[in-house]
């Protein structure tokens, strides 16, 4: 039954427009979801607003689909190169380039629209969460360090939450960013190890690329150093032992991605990514618990 439910959305009418966004792959909302909800639940020293909690949480779904469009957008000429993205909709010629690009922009008026309810600072910083958003997907063709662009964009929603519930960014709200931005090349990389084969065959540049073969202990080193700021948080900001809990099977949960991905098998590499949900799952309920008991 959810099999069939599931092709008569995503093979529909509607179909290569609903995996234009992703739809189809709601692991990229929760990557981004875990950290807003992260920098909502600290700005409000607690549950936060209602009004916020229903504006940001929609404000994810938006600005995630929009940032898969524009991506498609850019990587139109490469994706057809590459064995997991040739049949996304542009790639397989389902829908016109030209129309994406409408859909992009229709999507920021949308996110535009739903940052209007909040604050001036909100909506001032709203325009540098567009930028990083809409250019992203450029950079993988002039830099190796593409993943750090995208921890900015996805991290850029943590100082917008303070913003709108507290009305400033305090340095907490950047130390977070900056764990998260970690956390972002930490699994966009794993992601990246997936397509590196062909991502060298279609001359796209990735994290995975430039680490060669040092992306492990890379990988770990940015596992340890996450897990210090996240420690280091918790003694300035959240002495709770709830906190320290999650921090501790953070550390645990990325040990098991590098057993997972020691092989550098691509499905692995895949898995492990996927699995990151869990992560942003941990430090939620951590900040959850401390700050409500």
């Amino acid at each position: 039954m959810e099999f069939r439910l599931r092709a008569a959305i995503f093979d529909g009418p509607a179909g290569p427009w609903l995996r234009l966004m992703r739809f189809d792959r709601p692991i990229g909302i929760a990557l981004l979801l875990w950290p807003t909800w992260w920098g909502l639940w600290l700005a409000a020293g607690g549950a936060p607003s209602l009004k916020n909690l229903i504006i940001f949480s929609l404000g994810v779904i938006v600005m995630r689909a929009a940032g898969c469009v524009i991506n498609d957008y850019a990587d139109r000429d490469l994706d057809p190169q590459v064995e997991r993205t040739r049949s996304r909709p542009i790639a397989a010629g389902e829908i016109r380039a030209r129309d994406a690009l409408l859909l992009f922009f229709g999507l920021l008026l949308l996110a535009l629209f739903l940052v209007l309810m909040t604050n001036r600072l909100t909506v001032l910083m709203a325009f540098g969460g567009a930028l990083l958003a809409g250019t992203y997907p450029f950079f993988k063709r002039f830099t190796h360090f593409p993943q750090v662009v995208l921890g900015a964009a996805f991290g850029w929603a943590i100082p917008m939450a303070f913003a709108a519930e507290a009305g400033q960014v305090p340095a907490l709200a950047w130390w977070l960013f900056a764990a998260n931005l970690i956390w972002t090349v930490i699994y966009d990389t794993e992601y990246a190890m997936a397509d590196r084969a062909d991502d060298l065959q279609a001359g796209v540049k990735s994290t995975a690329i430039a680490f060669g073969r040092f992306d492990l202990p890379i990988l770990a080193a940015l596992m340890g150093l996450m897990t210090a700021l996240l420690l280091l948080i918790g003694m300035q900001y959240l002495p709770h032992p709830a906190w320290f809990t999650a921090v501790a099977l953070t550390l645990l949960h990325f040990q098991l991605q590098l057993w997972k991905i020691r092989e550098r098998e691509p499905q692995a590499c895949f898995q492990a990514f996927l699995s990151n949900h869990w992560v942003g799952l941990f430090l939620f309920a951590g900040i959850a618990v401390s700050l409500g008991g």
